[in-house]
Order: C-alpha cells, then structure tokens, then sequence
C-alpha cells in the first residue's frame, strides 16, 4: 500500500473492514457512516449476511465499508466468527480490507481488546473506535485515550454513534489512515509466538503465504478448514504440527491468557470510574429478567406487539387498497377491453395489490423487534429462556432465532450459526420455520376476518387477540416438535449458554429507520418478483384452457344467462366463472380438490395452495387474481369477492368460520418458503433434513386442518 516519493498513496478503491465484538455497536456506527449507501448480499460461498456500504471521503475515491460479523476471537467457535478469521487471513482475497476500524464498548473494554490485539499482530493498518463515549459520561468512566492509544501502538478515537459524536474526528483519521497506511501500523508486535510455535513456523516458513508470523501461526492453527490454503500446503502443516508436538488447543489457551495478561494492567492504567451510578440495566434486569415477572413481562409486549399489528394499520391499508384499486380502474378506462387490458389489471396489479396491501403490518412487525433489539431486551429474553429452551433441546441463543423468525425464517436459521452444539442448532434449524413469519401476515389478516367476528374484550379486539393467537399457535408447534426432535435424535454434547448483556439504552432510531426499510425493501422486491410472475403465469392458466372445454363453459353459461334472465352485469360473472372452470388453473384446482375436500378447501382454494408453495405471501395474490377475473366491480376488494364465493355443493358461504379456521392452521404449520428449504440444506449440508422438515411440516399442517375443519363444520 506504500510506494516511494512525497506524495502520499491512494489507494484506486479501498476497502475498509469494520470489525468488533458483538453489541459493541458496530452496526450503528457502519448506519452512520453509510447512511443510506448500503447494498445487502451474502459472503462468497456462504449464506451469512454481508452489509457493504460507501463512505465518501474528501480527495479520495468512494470507500467500501465492510460490516464484518461479530466475533471475539481469532480462535473462532462460531461459523460467523469463522468467516471473519477466513476472510482476514486471506491477503488475496476480494474482501481482505486495507485497513480495519475495530469497534470496542468504551465501559467493556477489558473484554473487548482480545480481538482487537489478535488483528493489530496481522499488520494491517487499524484504528481502535471506542464506542457509546455518551455511556461512559453517563456513568462516570474516564479513558485517557492519549495514554491508552500510547500503549496499545494505535490511534484512539471516542465516538458514539448513538449521539452523533466524535465522527468528524474519526473520518479524519481514516482519511489519514488510507493516505499513510505505514504511520498506522504498530512496531512491534503485541504477542510473540512461544518456542514450540515457533519451531513449527520455521518448518513452514517457505510453504505459508504468511505476512508475518503471527499470521502465519493463524494459519498453522486454523489450516485444516481455512479454504485459501492449499490441499498440498495443509498436508505438510498438519505433518509439521504431529513433528513438533504441537498442540493447537493448548497453544490457544495459553496464547489467550497472555494477552489478557498483558492488554488488562493497559486498561487499569487508562481507564477509571469516578461514581458507582453504572447500575441502570441491574436494577432493570431484576425486573426484566425475575424468574416470575419476567416472561409475563415478555408475553404482554408480544400481546402488545400483535395488537399493534392488527389494530394500528388499518389507515395505510385502506390507501394502499384505494390506490391500486383506481389504478386499476384507470387502466382499464384508458386501454379498453382487451387480452392486455386484462393481464395489466386482473393479472399485475390484482396480483400486486393484493399483497403489498400489507406491507404497513410488515414494517410495523420489524420495526417493533428493531427497537426489541436496539433496546437490548433480545439478549435478555436468550438468557431468560435459556432453562426452558434446554428442557425442550434447544439453547438459549435458540430464542433469538425464534423471534427473528417472525420476521423471517431466513435470516434466523443463519443466526444459528451462533449455537455451538449441533444438535441444539439442528433442532432450532428444523423448528424455526414454524414460527409465523411476516409473510403469513396477509394470510393471517384476510382470514381472520372469515374466522372471528369483531368485536373487543378488556379493551383488546378479538381479531387481534385471534391473530397473537396464531403466534403463539406457531411457537407452541415449534416447541413441542423439538421435544420430539430430542427425543429422536441422540447427542452426548452438553451445552452451555455464554452471552454478554449489553447495557439497556434508547433506540438509536436512525438504525431502526434504516433496518424498516431494508427488510421492507428486500420483501417487496423479492415476493414481488415472485408474485408477479406467479400472477403473470396464474392469469394465463385461469384466462385460456383447451378449446373444446372453454367453449363447453361459454355455450353453458349463455344457456343459463337466457333461462334465468340474468342482467349483463351477472351474465359477465356466470361467463367468467364457468371460463375459470374450464381454464388450464381449473383444470389443477379439480385435480386436487378431492385430496383437499376433507379440510373443507374447494378447487379455487387448491389452486392457491399448489402456487403458494413457493411462497405464503403468494395466497392473497391467487386470490386476487382468481377472484379479479371477469368481475366488473369493486375488482381489487379481495375480501368482498370471497365473502360472495359459495359452495355449489352446500350453498353455504366457502369462506365460512370452519374453513377459515382450518386455512389459518394450515398455513401456520406448513411449510411454504422455497427460500426456507435451500437455506436449511446449505446450513445442514444437504437435503436429508430439508425433506424431513418439509415433510413433517406439511404432514402437521394436513392433519391439524383436517380435525379443525371436521371439528367445526
């Protein structure tokens, strides 16, 4: 990164790595820096999140800031932490940062410098960010950061994200820092390997792609699973440990404890507490996390939680409802009648609509467990069930994977990644699709008119009380079907629960803005590309059908029109109705109808199912787009059109309190989520427990809406 002359280097396009231990506030700091400048992907080979973002610097090219995940050592004994070691031992990788700004908790920094001292031995060029400056103010605690800087060999910058403080100071230095990489770099290093280390490192010193030795020492540690070391180069390590007696674990321990030996007197010496008003979250905590009050606490806030779901939205649902209903209108009124008119209305914008109506509950599901988060209560509750989750074969980290799974299944099967004991992350992998996920959401609200009248008790509507119903429907399942899981699947790992609280604090709401609209983002475009083309294909499978069945259903329908003297209005639902029975959809709905019948489903119903295997959110938009065919009025009011939908069989309405029931445990229980399924097989390594998710799930699904359906008819 140095070159010869006066002028400072530039480097064409750096990338900086954001690296800390976790609830250090790494990613508030990385929201500020980026704001708005983000793109979300996946590490190379791997399904673990990558936030990327742009820093713009004065004189120098857009920097890339990378949002590296949590870790606390570079002996890792997660797969996030492992990502991390692997992405920065890799010198030519695509992702190995020019520099590092590691993220520190100022009022837990004898616990987060551990970290800190492994990476600054690699030789890259780092400054020390020492985080939440406005807690230290808080509660008394005073850093000499000229000292502290001193004696850890780097710059030293306070800051707090939360209050905006200290930034300009720290995007000095890391324009600095790109500048003059060499003034960054520490003289001597902090840990020296110890003789038996060293022995093994001479042996490889020509075969390792190494910087120095400490990274070299990484890499004889670690070469058995790091994928940039060659299959030839691992041979010939592991050859060299067995020759040397070099025993790795041990190596760790020892190089672990002579760290903390000698960074802990550095930050004694640096840092020191003028008052003992540092016990806010213990005083909380003991209420929070009381063995009695504590999950009662958490019960009424998810209750809270579902009634706001359900009861706080209905405003920007009736506009969003109106608009795609006028544009609608307005469409038809301009092109006319014709096979394009229809697909742009009964096909797209049914289709869409029908879905993105819900968008308000979606943003106020994740806004509500970004503020869970951002407040601190999530690692609370971890450690709050932790007991309960072992009784049932789970961890306490299984808690969080749950609760992010009512956002979506996706992101929190990844998170268990964090769970050490296989068995424990196996079940929590298996049962977290079982929690409702934001995308039952507009299944959830459109049934749950059908299902519950309304109405309120102590204050809390009935379809609210239905709808948290559902939740707890979902986590009960979820349970229960790891109990058995433990019961089938035998492992003589134990477990226990390691976990840092962090401190209570405000919301920093421009990270919950943020994170509200990411996820918002990524579910419209994702389900909406899904929807759409689902919507495209459904509309022509329900719009043309063999020539000799649509003109059966034609001349069937005029029949009918002339006998019964329907007026044109009524002529034009008979025909759209008899056409969509004779369609290529009605054709698939028929031919499942016998398998669904006995939970009270008819073949439009089944053509809803088989499509939203893809996707739940996918039901609302068949829906919309089954029901938006032919019909004149009102085509965008889905729950209007299905209240009107009869069961020629019965007479009585399809949609009535017993099938209603019996689709809204069905989609509880079922496994719906493409998405879900292939995450599930990378994480496990193929698709032996994908299959048996699926099929355990849909089983469940089967059988429970059947006896709901049979029990209330």
């Amino acid at each position: 990164m140095a070159n010869s002359g006066t002028t400072p280097p530039v480097i064409s396009a750096p990338v900086v790595g954001l690296v800390g231990n976790p609830n250090s506030g790494k990613s508030s700091l990385f929201n500020l820096l980026t704001g708005l400048r983000q793109r979300i992907g996946n590490f190379p080979g791997v399904t673990v999140e990558k936030k990327s973002g742009v820093l713009r610097l004065e004189g120098l090219p857009d920097v890339e800031i990378i949002d590296f995940p949590g870790a606390y050592s570079c002996y890792p004994t997660s797969l996030d932490e492992r990502l991390v070691v692997q992405e920065l031992t890799n010198p030519e990788g695509d992702l190995f940062p020019d520099a590092i700004l590691y993220v520190a908790d100022i009022t837990k920094l004898d616990k987060h410098l551990l970290l800190f001292t492994q990476l600054r031995d690699l030789d890259l060029p780092m400054i020390l960010v020492l985080n939440m400056a406005d807690l230290a103010k808080e509660t008394g605690l005073i850093v000499d950061v000229e000292r502290l800087s001193l004696q850890l060999g780097v710059p030293v910058i306070p800051v707090s994200a939360r209050e905006n403080e200290g930034i300009a100071e720290l995007r000095s230095a890391v324009t600095d820092l790109l500048r003059n990489p060499k003034k960054y770099r520490p003289e001597e290093p902090f840990y020296e390997p110890g003789a038996q280390a060293r022995d093994v490192l001479a042996d490889l010193r020509q075969e390792l792609p190494a910087r120095n030795d400490y990274h070299a020492l990484l890499l004889t540690h670690h070469a058995s699973w790091l994928k940039h070391i060659p299959e030839e180069t691992r041979h010939l390590v592991q050859k060299a440990r067995v020759s040397r007696g070099f025993h790795s674990l041990r190596a760790q321990v020892e190089e672990t404890m002579e760290r903390y030996d000698t960074f802990e007197p550095i930050v004694k010496d640096s840092v020191r507490r003028t008052g003992v008003n540092a016990s806010t979250s213990d005083r909380l905590d003991n209420l929070l996390t009381h063995r009695v009050f504590g999950p009662l606490i958490f019960v009424t806030i998810m209750l809270f939680l579902f009634q706001a779901l359900f009861a706080w939205t209905g405003m920007p649902m009736d506009f969003i409802e109106w608009f795609f209903e006028t544009l609608g209108s307005g469409v038809r009124d301009t092109l006319g009648a014709g096979w394009l008119t229809d697909l742009l209305v009964d096909g797209v914008i049914a289709g869409l609509g029908g879905v993105l109506v819900f968008v308000p509950q979606i943003a106020a599901l994740f806004l509500f467990i970004s503020i869970l988060e951002e407040v601190g209560y999530m690692a609370r509750a971890a450690y709050m069930f932790d007991s309960i989750m072992q009784r049932f074969g789970l961890n306490g980290r299984s808690v969080v994977a749950l609760i992010s799974g009512h956002a979506c299944a996706i992101p929190a099967i990844m998170s268990t990644r964090t769970i050490a004991n296989w068995k424990e992350r196996l079940l929590t992998i298996m049962v977290t699709p079982l929690t409702s996920c934001s995308a039952r959401i507009p299944v959830y609200i459109i049934l749950i008119s059908f299902a519950v009248p309304e109405g309120s008790f102590l204050g809390m509507g009935y379809q609210g009380l239905a709808f948290a119903g559902l939740y707890f429907l979902g986590i009960l399942a979820a349970m229960l079907s790891a109990l058995v899981f433990k019961l089938i699947l035998k492992s003589k790992e134990r477990s226990f629960l390691m976990l840092e609280l962090p401190e209570y604090r405000t919301p920093v709401w421009r990270n919950v803005g943020l994170t509200v609209w990411q996820k918002v983002r990524t579910f419209i475009v994702e389900a909406g590309q899904i929807i759409l083309l689902i919507s495209i294909i459904l509309w022509g499978l329900s719009t043309f059908g063999p020539s000799a069945d649509m003109a059966a259903a034609e001349a069937n329908a005029s029949r009918i029109s002339v006998e019964q003297s329907l007026s044109e209005d009524d002529a034009a639902d008979l025909l759209a109705s008899e056409r969509l029975e004779a369609s290529y959809a009605g054709h698939i709905g028929k031919f499942i109808e016998p398998v669904i019948r006995p939970l009270g489903y008819d073949w439009k119903i089944g053509i809803a199912l088989f499509t939203s295997f893809a996707a739940r959110e996918v039901f609302v938009g068949t829906m919309a787009t089954i029901y938006s065919i032919g019909s004149a009025d009102d085509e965008l009011r889905i729950r209007d059109r299905m209240a009107e939908e009869i069961n020629p069989r019965t007479g009585q309405p399809v949609y009535n309190p017993a099938t209603a029931w019996s689709l809204l445990v069905f989609y509880v229980f079922a496994m719906m989520c493409m998405s879900t399924s292939a995450v599930t097989k990378r994480e496990t390594g193929g698709w032996k427990w994908p299959i048996i998710q699926f099929t355990f799930m849909t089983a469940l699904a089967y059988v429970s809406a059947m006896a709901v359906y049979q029990l209330m008819a």
